[in-house]
């Protein structure tokens, strides 16, 4: 009776939270087609994130009145790996999932790999090892992770894929995905990119073996009426050079007059780098930064796509604590969609005071 009367305060937990930080005035989410669970809220912040493994340890007893101990019997760890790097869109990810965990009374094991799938299939492995009792991982590069998840499910972890793998969960055991689908966005950017009257499309991605950005480069080709470039992978956010990168592209070739970065850091890039030539670029980026909003109040980007990552963070640890306590899927088999929305100038303003706080 204590873990289900747990279950439903932990959900009604998530909405208080929910609705103290976001509104539907801040972006406009639009779901996957077929799908009919969406998430549209977003939870309160947490503390900052790195690319370091992090646990939430049990908080002290809240128990008072006729609420319910939540650290009685609540010897579960949950094991978020991802190919996060610990920057301006996974330190927010990472904040939403060790916030579940402090609500919930359990403990979060998240790590990242920093994009490098050998070492998230050995971070899998180990936090089995270590006695993980489910498992959240992003799909970024599949072939890579799916002997370890494979080895999770057969150690009896029950598994959800979020972020990354909105086509794959079924095929790796997932009863759910929790994220966005990536060729939706692209394709509502090349709509976009459509209205804006752009001819020549370039996509810029920044990682060469991530399926999430080769999605919504697809996705833009799809809806877009103009002529779509094959899409460029520049040196990466943290190289320093991507700035050049997408300013060689643009100087070899003046016809481009419109660029979807499939990041915030590129298309602030991409935005800088049209500026150095003094080229009328239109500019869509998908998630937040600080420097992305920026540049959509300057006139400088059009629009931003937001996945929500700190929902999704939340969301995947909620989702296996439910099912290992009370046998729930959430999702019903369908993906739980966190996005996309859409930020242009209409609506950063009121956005960029949560992603200042960390929870956008």
């Amino acid at each position: 009776m204590k873990k289900t009367r747990y279950a439903f305060a932990s959900l009604a937990a998530l909405a208080m939270v929910a609705t103290a930080c976001g509104s539907s005035k801040t972006s406009t989410p639009t779901a996957a087609p077929g799908a009919t669970n969406a998430a549209a809220t977003t939870p309160a912040a947490t503390t900052g994130g790195t690319s370091a493994a992090a646990t939430t340890p049990a908080p002290a007893s809240t128990a008072s009145g006729d609420t319910v101990n939540v650290t009685a019997g609540q010897d579960i760890t949950i094991a978020v790996v991802t190919h996060g790097d610990g920057g301006v869109f996974w330190s927010v990810f990472k904040k939403g999932a060790l916030q579940a965990g402090k609500d919930l009374g359990i403990t979060v094991n998240y790590q990242e790999s920093n994009n490098t799938g050998t070492k998230q299939s050995d971070m899998i492995n180990q936090a089995v090892a270590d006695g993980a009792k489910g498992l959240a991982v992003s799909l970024a590069d599949p072939g890579a992770v799916k002997d370890a998840v494979a080895a999770a499910e057969k150690a009896g972890l029950p598994v959800v894929t979020t972020n990354s793998g909105s086509n794959l969960y079924k095929q790796f055991g997932a009863f759910t995905h929790i994220g966005q689908d990536e060729f939706t966005a692209g394709a509502g950017a090349g709509e976009k990119f459509n209205e804006a009257g752009v001819k020549v499309l370039q996509c810029f991605k920044q990682e060469q073996t991530n399926t999430g950005l080769d999605a919504r480069c697809d996705g833009a080709k799809s809806t877009f009426k103009g002529k779509f470039n094959t899409p460029i992978t520049t040196s990466g956010d943290a190289s320093g050079k991507q700035q050049a990168d997408i300013k060689a592209a643009l100087d070899a070739d003046p016809t481009i007059d419109g660029v979807f970065g499939t990041g915030p850091v590129v298309g602030h890039d991409a935005s800088a780098a049209a500026k150095e030539l003094g080229r009328k670029v239109t500019i869509g980026a998908v998630d937040l930064s600080s420097d992305i909003l920026d540049d959509i109040a300057a006139g400088n980007v059009l629009f931003t796509i937001d996945q929500q990552q700190y929902l999704q963070g939340y969301v995947s640890v909620l989702a296996l604590y439910l099912n290992i306590t009370n046998k729930n899927t959430l999702g019903g088999g369908l993906p739980i969609n966190t996005g996309p929305g859409f930020v242009d100038k209409s609506n950063a303003a009121a956005v960029k005071g949560l992603v200042a706080k960390g929870t956008r």
